[in-house]
C-alpha cells in the first residue's frame, strides 16, 4: 500500500494551486516554482495521463491553422518549437514532413506553396531548413510507393517531433519539484471552498488511502485550472457554506476526439513523415515514423462523453487504415497489422455548430472574475507545442493579481533536466564504460528517452548488475528503467511505468507478455509484494481493455490475457 503524509501540506499556505498535471499544468508549476511562488500541483491520475499522452507527438507550428488566418498562433507555435529544440534536444528533434499534392483534393498546389512560403516567413528566426517544392517527376523518384494518380507534386518542410511526449511533461514536473513545488499524483480535488468572491481552500482525496486533506491559499493566492477536458467538471466542484455552488453556468470545453493507430513498418512505408489529405473527405492526417514503428492519425470528431474512458472506435481504425492504403497502395494494411491504438479529447473551446477541424487551437486564459470568483483562471485549449508559453502567461498573471512586480520568466532559456546533445562527451564516455555490459543500441535508446539522466539509470546497474538485463530480447529497454521509474520518477502503477515512463505498453502485444518480467523486478527491487503485483497486473489489463485494445476480435487478445487468470 502507498502511504503519503499530507499533514505538512495541510499546514502550508500556497501562493499558487494548480489543478491538473498534464503538460500545461506541469509548465505552469515549473515556471511558478522557478520564479519563487509557493506552488502545489494536484493531479487526479498520473502525470500526463490525459490529453498530453494522446497526441500525434509533434512540436509544430500548425501549418493548417494558416487556412483559418490564425497567424499569431502559428507564429507563437513556431517560436516555442525553437525554444524546445534548444532546451530539450534529447526529447524534441527536427522532423522532415512531406506533403503529396493531388489535383483532385481540397488544397491545390498553389495554396500549399503559398502556405509553405508564409510558414517560412513566420519562422524567420528558425534554425531548421526552409521548405522546398517538388515537381511530380522528382516526387515520384523520391517516393515511388505513393499513389501517383492525379499527383501534382509535393512539398517538404521541417517541424519537430517529441517521441516521448509523456516524458516532456514529466521533466517539467520533476523540474518543478526540484525548484520547491509540491506535486501530487493520484489525488482528486473534491471541493473548491469559497468565501465571498474567492476560493480559499480545496478538499482533496488520496486515491490510494481515501484520506481527505485540505489545501489552503491566502488572501492573494490564485487557483489555476489546467484540467484539460475536465475543466468544466472542476468548475462544478464549487462550495459555499458547505452547499454546492458551481462556478459559472456556461460550458467552457467543447472537446473533439482524436484517435491514432500504431503499426509496424510496412511495404512502401516512407522514410520521412507524410502529411496527407484523406482521399474520402480531404481531412489532413499524419503517417509518422515513431519509436521503430509508424504512428497514423488523427481523427477529429465532436465528443460529448466522459474523457475518463474512451478508445479508438472500429470505424476510426478502419478509416485510418483505408486512407493509408489509398495513399500507399502496396501497404495493404489491415486490422491484423494494428499494434496499438489510443484516443484522447482535445480540450477546445465550446463552439456549437462549428466543424471540429475549424475550432480554434488558440489557448484562452478564462478569468472567472466575470462569474464571481476573482482568483480562479481556467485554461481552455492549449497545445503540446505551446505549453511553456501558457506557463509564462499564467505565472505573469498570478504576480499581477498579487500586486507584485513580475520577475523575468526563466523557462525560455533554462534547459529541462535531461538536456544533453549527442555530441556531449558524456555520451561517448558512457558508451566506452558500459559497452561490455550493455549494448550501444540500448545506451543510445536510453539517451533518447532520459537524456543526461541516463547516467543515473546506468548507475543502478553498477551496484545491481542484474538491472542491466534487457526486459525482453526484442526491445532495447533494461530492468533498471523499471526501478528508476518507481524510485525517481513518481511512478506508482504498472500503467505508469509501461505507458508513460516508457513505451513498453505500445510494443509487443500491448505489453501483456512483459508483465511477468516487470512484476518480478518490482518484487525484487521495489518492495512490491504478491498482492500488489496481482492487483497492478489486473489494473493494467483492465486499462488496456478499456482504453487501448480495439473492440474487434482480430487481435486475438484472449491468448495474451490468459496467463493472468
Amino acid at each position: 500500500m502507498i502511504v503519503r503524509d499530507f499533514n505538512n501540506i495541510q499546514q502550508t499556505t500556497y501562493d499558487l494551486i494548480v489543478i491538473g498535471g498534464g503538460v500545461n499544468g506541469a509548465g505552469v508549476a515549473r515556471d511558478a516554482a522557478l520564479r519563487g511562488l509557493k506552488t502545489i500541483l494536484i493531479e487526479k491520475g498520473d502525470f500526463a495521463c490525459g490529453t498530453s499522452s494522446w497526441s500525434t507527438r509533434l512540436i509544430h507550428g500548425g501549418l493548417r491553422y494558416l487556412e483559418y488566418f490564425e497567424f499569431p498562433l502559428v507564429r507563437e507555435s513556431l517560436r516555442e518549437r525553437e525554444i524546445l529544440l534548444r532546451t530539450a534536444p534529447h526529447l524534441v528533434r527536427p522532423l522532415l514532413l512531406t506533403i503529396p499534392i493531388y489535383r483532385d483534393r481540397s488544397r491545390p498546389y498553389w495554396k500549399i506553396w503559398a502556405g509553405m512560403v508564409l510558414y517560412d516567413i513566420l519562422s524567420a528566426d528558425k534554425t531548421l531548413p526552409a521548405h522546398r517544392m517538388l515537381p511530380p517527376a522528382q516526387f515520384q523518384q523520391l517516393f515511388p510507393s505513393i499513389d501517383p494518380d492525379g499527383l501534382a507534386g509535393g512539398a517538404q518542410y521541417y517541424d519537430g517531433q517529441v517521441t516521448y511526449a509523456e516524458r516532456l511533461c514529466l521533466e517539467n514536473i520533476l523540474s518543478a519539484k526540484a525548484a520547491g513545488a509540491t506535486v501530487l499524483s493520484y489525488v482528486k480535488v473534491t471541493h473548491l471552498h469559497r468565501q465571498g468572491n474567492r476560493i480559499t481552500s480545496l478538499t482533496c482525496k488520496d486515491a490510494w488511502t481515501d484520506q481527505e486533506f485540505t489545501v489552503k491559499g491566502h488572501d492573494k493566492s490564485m487557483v489555476i485550472n489546467t484540467a484539460g477536458p475536465w475543466v468544466d467538471h472542476v468548475c462544478q466542484l464549487g462550495m459555499t457554506n458547505n452547499q454546492e455552488a458551481p462556478i459559472g453556468k456556461t460550458k467552457k470545453i467543447g472537446g473533439t476526439k482524436g484517435s491514432h493507430i500504431v503499426v509496424a513498418p510496412f511495404p512502401g512505408a516512407p522514410n520521412t513523415s507524410l502529411y496527407v489529405e484523406a482521399k474520402s473527405d480531404g481531412r489532413p492526417f499524419f503517417i509518422v515514423p515513431w519509436d521503430r514503428m509508424y504512428l497514423i492519425g488523427t481523427t477529429d470528431h465532436k465528443f460529448t462523453g466522459s474523457p475518463d474512458q474512451l478508445k479508438a472506435d472500429d470505424d476510426e481504425i478502419d478509416y485510418l487504415l483505408r486512407e493509408t492504403n489509398y495513399i500507399i497502395p502496396n501497404a495493404q494494411l489491415s486490422r491484423q497489422d494494428v499494434k496499438f491504438t489510443y484516443s484522447g479529447v482535445r480540450p477546445l473551446p465550446n463552439a456549437e455548430g462549428k466543424r471540429p477541424g475549424s475550432i480554434t487551437r488558440k489557448h484562452i486564459l478564462f478569468d472567472h472574475t466575470k462569474e464571481g470568483v476573482t482568483n480562479l483562471v481556467s485554461l481552455i485549449g492549449g497545445k503540446l507545442t505551446t505549453y511553456r508559453q501558457v506557463g509564462e502567461e499564467m505565472v505573469d498573471l498570478v504576480f499581477k493579481r498579487q500586486g507584485k512586480p513580475v520577475p523575468p520568466c526563466p523557462t525560455e532559456n533554462k534547459p529541462l533536466p535531461g538536456c544533453i546533445l549527442p555530441s556531449d562527451p558524456r555520451v561517448q564516455q558512457v558508451l566506452t564504460e558500459y559497452r561490455d555490459r550493455i549494448s550501444s543500441q540500448t545506451i543510445n535508446h536510453l539517451f533518447s528517452m532520459y537524456g543526461s539522466k541516463t547516467l543515473e539509470i546506468l548507475g543502478l546497474t553498477d551496484s545491481e548488475p542484474d538491472l542491466a538485463t534487457p526486459i525482453t530480447p526484442e526491445l532495447p529497454d533494461i530492468k533498471a528503467q523499471i526501478v528508476y521509474a518507481v524510485r525517481q520518477e513518481l511512478a506508482y502503477t504498472l500503467v505508469d511505468i509501461m505507458r508513460r515512463r516508457t513505451t513498453l505498453a505500445m510494443h509487443s502485444h500491448y505489453g501483456m507478455n512483459l508483465l511477468p518480467s516487470l512484476t518480478d523486478t518490482l518484487r525484487q527491487y521495489c518492495g512490491w509484494d504478491e498482492h500488489k503485483c496481482n492487483q497492478e497486473r489486473e489494473r493494467y489489463i483492465n486499462y488496456m481493455n478499456n482504453n487501448c485494445l480495439p473492440d474487434f476480435d482480430s487481435l486475438n487478445t484472449s491468448q495474451e490475457l490468459s496467463f493472468s487468470s
